[in-house]
Order: structure tokens, then sequence, then C-alpha cells
């Protein structure tokens, strides 16, 4: 597995997941993407992993830079993984326009779920069943068993 930072240029493959949803905004808060990365680990993911997040994270970065890689990383994915344990302190503003965005886009490399204690999800459960005819998920490692699965068709 080969992951792949938004501070480093965008590598092509063919078998490739994203890591959408909500990115904390202090380094107090800590990402979820650290335990999605550990489980792709132990389910042996052979792909690349695009992680919307600097792999030094300092919490500065150029904003034209990650909205450019995040859209070149999105089209390239293989699979888009909706992860969003909303919450105060992650609300997924821009997470809620990506997941509309690319469920109208191609609804069939998209993949969504979230924790059952998360917050003010039922428009977006809501609009995934509707378009999918998918029940969310409510583990992270279902979820991503889910997506490698995706991702090796």
């Amino acid at each position: 597995m080969i992951i792949n930072y938004s501070d480093n240029k965008v590598i092509k493959a063919k078998k490739s997941i994203f890591l959408a949803g909500p990115t904390p905004r202090s380094l107090d808060i800590e990402t979820w993407r650290k335990e999605a990365i550990k489980i792709l680990e132990k389910l042996k993911f052979d792909g690349i992993v695009y992680i919307p997040e600097l792999e030094h994270d300092n919490r500065t970065f150029n904003y034209e830079n990650q909205v450019w890689w995040e859209r070149e990383a999105l089209y390239n994915a293989s699979v888009i993984v909706f992860w969003i344990p909303r919450s105060e302190a992650l609300p997924g503003f821009t997470t809620n326009v990506e997941f509309g965005y690319w469920l109208a886009k191609n609804k069939t490399k998209v993949i969504y779920g979230r924790p059952d204690d998360s917050e003010k999800n039922k428009y977006l459960d809501w609009l995934y069943e509707t378009e999918t005819k998918k029940v969310p998920f409510n583990d992270l490692q279902n979820l991503l068993k889910e997506a490698l699965k995706m991702a090796n068709e």
C-alpha cells in the first residue's frame, strides 16, 4: 500500500482509494484517517490511498494546491470512501458538497458510512440510499472492506 498525501504529487494507479470526509482544522483533533490507514494495512490493500491531508501536518497549506490536488486524486480514484464522523469539531461543510457532487457524477465509485452517533447526516443517508439503493455503513472497518472489494473489481 502506498499512502499519497496532498503535499505530494498525485500517484496515478488503477487500484486506488480516496479517503473523503471531514478533516480536522486543528492539530489537537485526531484525524480519523489514521485508523483507516491501519485498517487498510490489516486488510493488506495493495493500491494507492489518497489522503487529503499534509504528510507533515502543521496546518499551513496552500489552498489552491490543496483543492487541485484533491480534484486530481478524486478523478483518478477507483473508489471514493466517504466516512463522515460529523461532530462540532468535524462539521464537514466541504464534505457535504463533495459527497453530493461525486454521488451525482459517478455513484458507482462512491461508498459511504458514518458512526451511529454522528450528527446531522440524515439527509446524506437518505440521498445515498435513494441514489445507490444501498444502506450507509456504520462501521469504518466494514466500510473499508467493501471499498477494498470495489477497488479489486
